[in-house]
């Protein structure tokens, strides 16, 4: 399968995640907030580490049904520095590509419009700086 139509799959997927989530109990899809939430341990943490654990089983199941092949990744040590920039530009952005990107545009929320121009252009910037200098992203 073409990997531009995985992707497509994968964004209808994510779409549907999102409706669901909001038709069924009136919340926006955040991956950060729910997952934050779900650590902290609110009132209402069932629904969030269902979601979550759906998440990883839906990427696992639809992996392997699509047979996607696997590629090798940065170092261990990358990827915790990654996942730290991440986890930080979540907190300065108030939200995650998720709920900023797919629920609040959808929404025509202008903070949201604006926190997602800002976080696809710093990744593109990131991509072409390493680019740049040969590294290996």
């Amino acid at each position: 399968m073409h990997p531009y139509l995985q992707s497509a799959i994968g964004g209808v997927c994510i779409g549907i995640a999102a409706l669901w989530l909001m038709a069924s109990l009136g919340r926006i899809m955040g991956v950060s907030g729910i997952a934050a939430s779900a650590i902290a341990a609110e009132k209402d943490s069932a629904w969030r580490w269902a979601f979550l654990a759906a998440l990883v089983i839906g990427g696992a199941l639809f992996a392997w049904l699509l047979n996607v092949q696997g590629k090798p990744v940065a170092s261990l040590g990358v990827l915790t520095v990654a996942g730290l920039l991440v986890g930080v530009g979540t907190v300065l952005g108030s939200g995650c590509t998720s709920g900023h990107g797919v629920c609040g545009i959808a929404r025509m929320s202008m903070r949201s419009m604006v926190a997602t121009v800002v976080f696809m252009g710093t990744g593109a910037i990131t991509v072409a700086v390493l680019n740049a200098i040969g590294a290996r992203a």
